[in-house]
């Protein structure tokens, strides 16, 4: 036993996690077959699904352990005492605990704590601590009280205060004299309050953005999972979708499919159709499509196991031949993403990929797309790759590695043109290149 260890984690004090009801077997994912558990999943469908399609179900227990070691070793890295967590992503990578996961990312009313060498501590919104009473990864679990304005009001200081002082005690414990406490976001009432403290607030966003950057073989495994779920949903919207229908009726499929699923939300509602399509970014709304409609759309998924799916499509509505300028678009995304996929590799820099990146012809160049590529995990991550037009404004060199899953993507719309075409594929880095993860066919007018 570790000098930190707990002999019964507090979850409840001096009660252990609930076992599977008795009788109850494993899932493929090693998960309770028990569906009293507190812990969010796969449905039947998606391990039906999965089953079919010939993909490996992850090791969730072996998943688990592999992240929260990654963020242990940047920690060491960084020589910090601890890790302290507010992103309710990076508590998910750390602990796998979900509560309300949209809400909380714009109300911060749970933390987590990670001693280098020492105990996590989860810091549970209200009276939900028993939500991570299925894992053993979190050694403790205390209720988090709340220091943003709704929730506390003129008590704000006074409440970033006792948290703070909670955070010192564990840091006096188990940092070995170490006061550099890593934070990845935060309220500035904690901010100051950590300060008169002492305590030397460090760069967390770094530390978690590279310890997720690179997957293993179980992570791999349930980004296959949610591809292939998510790729599922989308013939469902193909099937679905007819002249008549509102965009917002379309989308509604592909979420509705993904909830079916496990799947847990979308990001964005990135879907337009005709003239919406140019410029990008317009979200779905009431339009009516129409026959010979363009239709495009960004999954931003967030599937099963809370892993993201982010691809793109566009499609023709109804059985109207294209256009001149659709096709055009077309064929100059299609090249666009060949070209970009084509250099992806380990050892590739950041500003390599972006220096050889495909260039749009002039009249696309305006309504570019934010990036030629990113990483994804839990959502897009690290790292960022800008346009050659953007490098000298916000670019940042690096290397990609094996093991990172990257989503390359492209919008191809003619300044002041009637439509565009958003295409985005999901690959991985393999030690000799890399091999194409998404699967849903790109359409060849």
């Amino acid at each position: 036993m570790n000098a930190w260890s707990v002999p019964e984690p507090k979850i409840y004090p001096g009660r252990r996690p609930a076992a599977p009801r008795s009788g109850a077997g494993r899932r493929p994912d090693g998960t309770p077959d028990d569906d009293d558990r507190v812990e969010i999943g796969p449905t039947p469908l998606a391990f039906r699904e999965w089953e079919e399609a010939g993909v490996r179900v992850p090791d969730l227990a072996a998943l688990r352990e592999y992240r929260l070691e990654r963020l242990r070793g940047e920690l060491r890295r960084d020589d910090c005492a601890g890790l302290l967590l507010f992103d309710p992503l990076n508590v998910r990578y750390a602990t796998d605990t979900t509560n309300m996961q949209v809400w909380i990312a714009h109300n911060p009313a749970r933390a987590c704590f990670i001693a280098t060498d020492g105990p996590v501590v989860l810091f549970e919104f209200g009276r939900a601590i028993h939500l991570a009473g299925h894992l053993p990864l979190v050694d403790e679990a205390r209720p988090f009280g709340s220091f943003f304005y709704f929730a506390s009001g003129e008590r704000t200081d006074e409440m970033a205060g006792r948290f703070a002082g909670e955070i010192n005690e564990l840091l006096r414990t188990h940092g070995g004299g170490n006061r550099r406490l890593a934070v990845d976001k935060m309220e500035i009432a904690g901010v100051r309050a950590f300060d008169r403290l002492g305590i030397d607030i460090r760069h967390g966003q770094r530390i978690t953005e590279h310890a997720r950057k690179v997957k293993d073989a179980n992570e791999v495994d349930a980004m296959r999972c949610a591809m292939v779920s998510c790729e599922n949903a989308m013939r469902e919207m193909r099937r679905a979708m007819r002249p008549g229908m509102t965009e917002n009726d379309l989308w509604a499929v592909l979420h509705a499919e993904n909830i079916k699923r496990g799947g847990e939300w979308i990001e964005t509602r990135l879907l337009a159709s005709g003239p919406r399509t140019n410029p990008w970014f317009q979200e779905c709304g009431p339009r009516v499509m129409r026959e010979g409609d363009i239709v495009a759309f960004d999954t931003d998924l967030i599937g099963p196991y809370g892993y993201c799916v982010d691809i793109s499509r566009t499609w023709i509505c109804g059985e109207a031949r294209p256009t001149n300028e659709q096709r055009e678009a077309n064929e100059v995304a299609r090249e666009h993403i060949a070209t970009n996929l084509a250099l992806l590799r380990p050892g590739l820099g950041f500003a390599e990929m972006s220096e050889k990146s495909h260039r749009l012809p002039e009249r696309y160049r305006a309504g570019r797309y934010s990036v030629v590529a990113h990483g994804t995990g839990l959502c897009d991550e690290y790292p960022s790759i800008k346009y050659p037009e953007d490098w000298e404004r916000s670019g940042y060199d690096g290397v990609f590695e094996p093991g990172m899953m990257v989503s390359v993507e492209v919008y191809a719309g003619a300044e002041g043109g009637s439509c565009g075409v958003k295409l985005e594929e999901q690959a991985l880095v393999t030690e000799t290149g890399h091999e194409l993860i998404s699967t849903y066919p790109l359409e060849d007018w």
